[in-house]
């Protein structure tokens, strides 16, 4: 059953985790005050090129030419979350001190609007980027950046096998 269902689906599951996993880091920051750092943004970044390329696989399923090319595309889908896993492992790693971050990345490459500034120059406004090696959150002892890479591998595993499946990777 999944080989009947899998290849077919994959572009349309892809597009809704991409979704999924944007939402919530949106909600996060919107409702939960978690304002992103830079990895956090760049780990963004794999969701919204790997939602394009979905979307293209979902728009071009019913031609014979996006037919022929779905075994790639989910491929390349893989590839992509796959890389992602390896982005937020790096994010995690930084959380937890095992090794340097970029230097962007340790809470002074934040930016202040020129209406901030005044505050900023006279003490009463107090703004502190954030920094990537400073989890904001945990569950169960996870990150976020350590919730990411759980599901990115996820993701990639899920490309992988639709693509085997899909008869291009026997």
């Amino acid at each position: 059953m999944l080989r009947d269902h899998l290849p077919a689906s994959w572009p349309a599951l892809a597009l809704a985790a991409c979704a999924a996993m944007l939402a919530t880091a949106h909600a996060f920051e919107r409702f939960g005050g978690y304002a992103p750092c830079l990895l956090c943004l760049k780990q963004r970044e794999v969701y919204w090129v790997a939602g394009g390329l979905a979307l293209i696989g979902l728009l071009t399923a019913g031609t014979s030419h996006g037919r022929r090319l779905r075994p790639r595309g989910a491929l390349a889908l893989g590839g992509i979350f796959l890389f992602g896993t390896g982005l937020a492992a790096y994010h995690a790693g930084v959380e937890w001190k095992w090794w340097p971050g970029p230097g962007a990345c340790a809470g002074a490459g934040g930016s202040v609007s020129g209406l901030d500034m005044s505050g900023l120059l006279d003490g009463t406004l107090r703004v502190r980027p954030p920094a990537c090696d400073e989890a904001a959150w945990r569950l169960l002892g996870l990150s976020m950046a350590g919730w990411n890479a759980f599901m990115s591998l996820a993701l990639a595993a899920a490309g992988l096998l639709a693509w085997r499946l899909d008869g291009e990777g026997q």
